[in-house]
């Protein structure tokens, strides 16, 4: 196996960074299934955060987020270790496929992972083994499908071994997102399978802290998100104390959604939006339009109760069935003025 994480870190002089691949398996081709990552050396005994990202292969931006947040923050004075993995998953992000071509698992559904069956199980442990001893705040960076426009949020679950939630929330705030979802991990999900094999799940239960970024759409480079994204991560890096960088304010509410869906087409043929991400849509006030291949307006795509726009579908081909928006049913402000008198 290759040298791991923490033997690199042992070895990196205090205020230096350093760069390597752990080993997670071998192709045919005889060449090596790495995971990058690079380390920065804090000179204090502060928290280690760690930013993974590229979980999902088609999540580009997560990617550069993590890599523009590494240069931001290894040029501050560090008194904690910062570790970034850009890319959790090298086979399915060079495909720019979700998952990897060669099982087609989920890597964010497989943690803690298994050493001994499907391949994107064992990269799942060979990563959570890095991590998980290491680790002291994670952030799991991701994106929305590149088929959508989306705009910034957060996700988070909860454990009884994990965090309190006005902490997460707390955390997650200084992320600026437009609302910080939550999503319950004994009921069913939006889409199918297994939420509790999340990374930050897994690292909940380890009594570590962590939740999920999502970073507009995958497929592009927006500026805009990427900027927001990586100041974020640079201010929850200071009020953690891993660095010190510029003073702010704490946000004393958040926007928090205990409710999302995806809103499907009933039929196929072009979707024109009619919104956008961020907005609040009313009860009745149509998302969207299809028009078929004659330019007819065959359905009108409405829900029947306010909506919060998280995403919204920039892909116009559609057929019945596809998803045009992700929207939050369920919101409410959270007033986070006492968690934000103590840093997190």
């Amino acid at each position: 196996m290759t040298t791991t994480v923490s033997d690199h870190l042992s070895r990196t002089i205090v205020g230096e960074t350093g760069r390597g691949l752990v080993e997670a398996g071998r192709l045919a081709s005889g060449n090596m299934i790495g995971i990058p990552y690079m380390v920065a050396r804090g000179k204090g005994s502060g928290p280690c955060l760690w930013i993974n990202a590229a979980v999902h292969g088609d999540e580009s931006q997560s990617a550069i987020v993590a890599t523009e947040f590494f240069r931001a923050v290894s040029s501050l004075p560090l008194y904690g270790n910062v570790v970034v993995t850009p890319v959790a998953n090298p086979l399915a992000f060079d495909y720019r496929r979700k998952h990897s071509p060669f099982d087609g698992v989920d890597l964010d559904q497989s943690f803690p992972g298994r050493a001994d069956f499907l391949g994107t199980q064992r990269l799942a442990h060979r990563l959570f083994e890095e991590l998980a001893p290491l680790a002291d705040v994670v952030v799991n960076v991701h994106t929305m499908g590149s088929f959508l426009d989306a705009c910034n949020y957060a996700v988070y679950k909860l454990h009884p071994r994990g965090a309190q939630e006005h902490d997460l929330l707390s955390m997650i705030s200084l992320l600026d997102p437009r609302v910080a979802c939550r999503m319950d991990v004994s009921g069913p999900g939006e889409l199918p399978g297994h939420i509790a094999g999340a990374l930050d799940y897994q690292m909940l239960e380890l009594g570590k802290r962590a939740f999920m970024l999502e970073v507009g759409a995958g497929g592009r480079l927006d500026r805009g998100a990427v900027n927001r994204a990586v100041a974020g991560l640079v201010r929850l890096a200071t009020a953690i104390g891993t660095t010190k960088g510029t003073p702010f304010e704490w946000p004393t509410s958040i926007c928090r959604a205990t409710r999302r869906t995806h809103v499907t087409t009933p039929d196929g043929g072009f979707f024109h939006p009619l919104v956008s991400p961020g907005e609040v849509a009313a009860a009745g006030q149509p998302l969207g339009e299809v028009r078929n291949v004659f330019g007819d307006v065959v359905a009108a795509i409405s829900m029947p109760s306010p909506a919060l726009l998280i995403g919204i579908r920039r892909d116009p081909i559609v057929h019945s069935g596809d998803r045009v928006a992700f929207v939050a049913t369920e919101w409410s402000d959270v007033d986070l003025a006492s968690a934000s008198r103590r840093a997190p």
